[in-house]
């Protein structure tokens, strides 16, 4: 009997081919970094950090007149002995705002963090095997992060959302009505599981129909880097999984997409842009002040689960967190009931 190729066995051999793509666009002595790292780190990690790094020689070929006559495949890893921390410094200015092709590419915080933490750990490995006598990554300061306040639906938005999915066919005519119908199990099923469980979205694509257990109410589920994992299911989630398991039984899949959980209009395993936009269009309906994304459903559930539990080492296991800090700086700060209390205690005029 032939062996079933997993979702995300095939994910991966995609991603093995892009990063080959990738690398055979940059110098060749980068082949060396990304051989080390393989072992400790997943392809879709590798093929960031591969971009990252490309930016950065682009930006070397761009920007600084002493490889003018240079193509990205001339540098050698001699290179980065030439390159002092004023030089950083530059880089950092220019991953701001720079061109790329048409493209005008913009980074913000986050952006700018990671791509100098790529080059930190490239410039590192070339460091510490004493094949560069300086690292001038170290001389520069990592761009800080602000945090922001999470963005996640009140329990009221949450019931409101839930019924607008299953109602709102009544307010729709014509075609809309009929691709609403088509794929309201759907949409609920997805929508109700993330609430409910708190999977990431692409841990939601990447679901089998033979991942689902009804017997002990469990999804498996394969975390970031890879580990398996089974997330348990309530009865509201059992029950939108079952409603939308018998339209399933009347799809007829694309070849290669049998053992999908959930399709597309295509009769393809759904993607992780399809599910975006369609939390998106139900979520605007209920709320114009919050743009709500997969992401925000899955912080939803874990601030409820906090609020609920007060148990931040249950919620950082069932949302797969690594480091428990994670969750903490998150579901452990003071909520908005809470703040809202504040702004009742304090009196300004007597009554």
């Amino acid at each position: 009997m032939e062996k079933k190729t997993t979702y995300h066995e095939q994910k991966d051999v995609e991603n093995i081919l892009r990063l080959r793509e990738v690398l055979s666009t940059l110098p060749p002595f980068c082949r060396d970094y990304f051989r080390a790292i393989d072992t400790t780190t997943t392809t879709k990690t590798r093929i960031s950090y591969a971009y990252d790094i490309r930016i950065f020689f682009q930006f070397l070929l761009d920007e600084n007149p002493a490889f003018k006559d240079y193509k990205m495949t001339d540098f050698t890893v001699d290179v980065l002995d030439q390159i002092k921390a004023l030089d950083l410094e530059e880089y950092q200015e220019y991953l701001k705002v720079y061109q790329a092709g048409d493209k005008t590419e913009t980074n913000g915080e986050r952006g700018l963090k990671r791509k100098i933490s790529a080059l930190r750990s490239f410039y590192a490995y070339y460091y510490r095997r004493e094949m560069i006598e300086t690292n001038p990554t170290v001389l520069i300061d990592v761009p800080k992060i602000h945090d922001k306040s999470i963005i996640r639906l009140d329990t009221d938005e949450v019931a409101l959302l839930l019924d607008y999915i299953e109602h709102c066919g009544d307010q729709l005519t014509g075609q809309k009505r009929v691709y609403y119908e088509k794929n309201k199990e759907r949409d609920l099923a997805i929508v109700t599981l993330l609430l409910g469980t708190g999977i990431r979205v692409s841990e939601c694509v990447g679901l089998d129909i033979e991942d689902v257990d009804f017997k002990n109410n469990g999804i498996k589920v394969t975390r970031k880097g890879g580990n398996e994992m089974v997330v348990y299911f309530g009865p509201e989630v059992e029950k939108a999984l079952k409603r939308y398991l018998e339209v399933r039984e009347n799809i007829i899949p694309l070849e290669g997409h049998e053992h999908a959980l959930f399709y597309s209009a295509q009769r393809r395993r759904i993607g992780v842009q399809a599910i975006e936009n369609l939390v998106k269009k139900y979520a605007q309906q209920i709320t114009t002040t919050k743009k709500i994304t997969p992401h925000k459903l899955r912080s939803t559930y874990g601030t409820t689960l906090y609020q609920e539990t007060g148990d931040i080492y249950l919620v950082a296991d069932v949302l797969g967190h690594k480091d428990v800090n994670t969750t903490k700086k998150h579901y452990a700060a003071i909520d908005d009931a809470r703040r809202r209390q504040a702004a009742k205690a304090v009196k300004l005029r007597e009554d």
